[in-house]
């Protein structure tokens, strides 16, 4: 939580007899963005993640698209108001085997039209072990969302970067074993 500057009505006027001035907008920015609600992301991964995933075998990753959108808020204070946008940038995955995979978007969701075992175009990941070996049988997959946020007001501009967001699952992936009979 943060503190917005305090605009004190009956505060003196300036001693040249001017209006008081105007809050500084970066200042303002700053409120609006520690005030932005940035959208939990929602996992999504084929085969879903109720199944086991297999080695060997590509998971695709996405995240669902009602929350890879940009997200706005303006402020209006005495003097100025100010505009702030997040935009989502980036989601960077942490596999749970040691691997981790990042993607410049929210990633392709699965659909038929694919072949069962394609790679997906943006956003994938294959498993090269089992998680038999891990608590509860099941790697740990996290996301993080990186965004940025553009602001604008009081005739001036900036960019505020990195702002995260996060979500993790776990993801069982199992081993299939194949018999070859001559």
């Amino acid at each position: 939580m943060g503190i917005l500057p305090r605009f004190d009505v009956t505060a003196p006027k300036p001693k040249d007899g001017g209006a008081d001035p105007a809050p500084d907008p970066a200042v303002v920015a700053r409120q609006v963005v520690r005030e932005l609600v940035l959208p939990e992301p929602v996992i999504r991964t084929n085969p879903d993640e109720k199944y086991a995933q297999l080695v060997q075998v590509p998971t695709w990753m996405w995240l669902d698209r009602a929350m890879w959108k940009p997200v706005s808020k303006t402020a209006k204070v005495p003097g100025v108001s100010v505009t702030a946008t997040a935009i989502p940038q980036r989601a960077t995955w942490v596999m749970g085997d040691g691997s981790r995979v990042v993607c410049e978007g929210a990633g392709t969701p699965y659909s038929r039209k694919y072949v069962a075992d394609s790679r997906s175009p943006d956003c994938g990941h294959t498993y090269v072990r089992s998680s038999a070996r891990q608590p509860e049988e099941a790697y740990t997959v996290s996301v993080t969302v990186t965004w940025d946020v553009e602001w604008h007001g009081g005739g001036q501009q900036g960019l505020i970067p990195g702002l995260q967001t996060q979500a993790q699952m776990p993801l069982r992936v199992a081993e299939a074993q194949a018999l070859v009979v001559a």
